[in-house]
Parts: structure tokens; C-alpha cells; sequence
């Protein structure tokens, strides 16, 4: 694997078919394959699709982390690419079924974290996450992962920054528009860190109330600033360049820093 600066950062904004795994599958990989990036981000669920209509649905197409078939097809792109992967699935683990994000590379799966923040009907048919937030060094980078509504509650970013997260990867299908744009911006700022959002496009029909997935998918420098933002009704896909010192770099002026003046013997009720 090869480690330098500055490093890629690639985002996936798919439009996943309900309950059609290897195809979807196959359309992110190929969506993939002619660019190159040193991290990957695809959307929340990108192989299944969103809008479930119950519990026992949704453990249907769940799969087990990380022998089943979507893990592994990460896996082996990322070995064949030389490249990370973070990526959203249904996770089951005994009786639960989470809504998870993983992180894969070319020596193998490297971590998951399950959505603490259910969004909507999301806590008709999932298990709330049971892990904590957490950070990986995949030697380029220090990653963080958190999924789609994560987004709304600052302390999601803050844990992961206080990790020594440089990238919080956010896999996500959005249907509220233009809000995590806004508030993956904030975070990337208040936090000097890259916010990489790979959300999805399309519309699901499949309940009484359809979604309409925003896109937008976009990668955030530590200053708040877009560095790329993608459509908001295509499929499409953007690599972009990145100094990750940047992101270690907390200084405000030379007497203030973004972590390093923080109170938090004071941050309570």
C-alpha cells in the first residue's frame, strides 16, 4: 500500500434498486473503476436500497460483517485497488439488525460502526448502534465513520475529532434537503477536519410515502469549504486531492485552538 501526501478521497452517489444486492454491488464498483482514490466513501445501505417496509425485511438482506457478500466484494476491490473503502450496509449480529457503516482495505476488513442516531422509520426496523464512535489509521489518514443523521448532533464529529480523526467519512441517503450539507460544513469547521458525504440519488415508492434522495454528495476541507459538490439528481462520482496535515493543523490565531481551548470541566447541565 502505498502511503504519501497529499491523498485522494473518492465519493460514490449512486442510485441503488431496492433488494437488488450483487447488481448494486456491481454498479458502485463500476462507477468506481475508472478513478483512483486512496479512501472510497459510498452511501448508507448502497447495496439494498432504503425504504423497507418492516423489520423482517430487512433481515432478509441483512448481512453479517464480515463474511457476507457485500463486505466481501469491498474487501476485494479494495486489495485489487490498493485502496480504503467505507461504505453502508444492514448489519445482523444475533437478534439485531444494525444500520452499519464498514471500512475495508487491501489487507482486509478493519472496523464498523453501527448508527446510533436512527433516522424516521429507521426505529421501526433497526437495533439503535451498541459501539461507540471510533477512529482508524490507515496510515494516510486517521478515519472516522458516522451515517446519515449522525450528522445533526454535533458530538458525533466532536468524538471523532478528539480521536485524532483527519476524515470523517459519512455514508448517507438524505432526503432533507440541503440540511447535512450545511451541518457536515459546520462540522468539518468547528472541528478542523475533512467531512467526505456520499449520499445517493433517485426515488423509492415503495410505502405509502415516497423518498427522494438529495444528493449532493460533496467532501469538506477543515476551513468549512466545499471542495467538490456533486448534482443533485445524477449519478456521479469525484475524486479529490487532499493535505491531510491540514486537518492537524487546529490553530485559529496564535493564541487559539480549535481543540486546545476547550472547557469541557464546564460542559455539563
Amino acid at each position: 500500500m502505498r502511503y504519501h501526501q497529499p491523498m485522494n478521497i473518492g465519493i460514490v452517489q449512486s442510485s441503488p434498486i431496492f433488494g437488488e444486492v450483487e447488481r448494486n454491488i456491481a454498479d458502485a464498483l463500476d462507477l468506481m473503476s475508472s478513478h483512483s482514490a486512496d479512501l472510497w466513501v459510498l452511501p448508507e445501505l448502497f447495496a439494498t436500497g432504503y425504504q423497507f417496509l418492516g423489520p423482517d425485511e430487512v433481515r432478509e438482506l441483512a448481512e453479517r460483517v464480515p463474511s457476507g457478500k457485500t463486505t466481501q466484494a469491498l474487501i476485494t476491490c479494495a486489495a485489487e485497488t490498493e485502496c480504503f473503502v467505507v461504505a453502508g450496509l444492514p448489519e445482523i449480529d444475533g437478534d439485531n439488525v444494525y444500520n452499519s457503516a464498514i471500512l475495508v482495505g487491501p489487507e482486509g476488513f478493519l472496523a464498523r460502526y453501527r448508527k446510533i442516531h436512527l433516522f424516521y422509520e429507521e426505529k421501526l426496523n433497526f437495533a439503535p448502534g451498541n459501539l461507540p464512535f471510533g477512529v482508524v489509521d490507515i496510515g494516510c489518514a486517521k478515519v472516522g465513520m458516522m451515517v446519515c443523521f449522525d450528522h445533526l448532533f454535533p458530538e458525533a464529529a466532536r468524538s471523532l475529532a478528539l480521536q485524532g480523526a483527519d476524515i470523517i467519512a459519512h455514508p448517507a441517503n438524505l432526503v432533507l434537503p440541503d440540511l447535512a450539507q450545511r451541518t457536515m460544513s459546520i462540522r468539518a469547521l468547528e472541528n478542523g477536519v475533512y467531512t467526505a458525504t456520499a449520499n445517493r440519488v433517485g426515488t423509492e415508492a415503495r410505502a405509502d410515502e415516497p423518498l427522494t434522495y438529495t444528493g449532493q454528495s460533496q467532501v469538506i476541507a477543515p476551513n468549512g469549504e466545499a471542495l467538490v459538490r456533486l448534482c443533485q439528481d445524477q449519478v456521479e462520482v469525484a475524486v479529490v486531492e487532499v493535505d491531510v496535515t491540514k486537518a492537524r493543523n487546529k490553530a485559529i490565531t496564535n493564541h487559539n485552538d480549535k481543540l486546545g481551548d476547550r472547557r469541557p470541566n464546564l460542559y455539563r447541565l
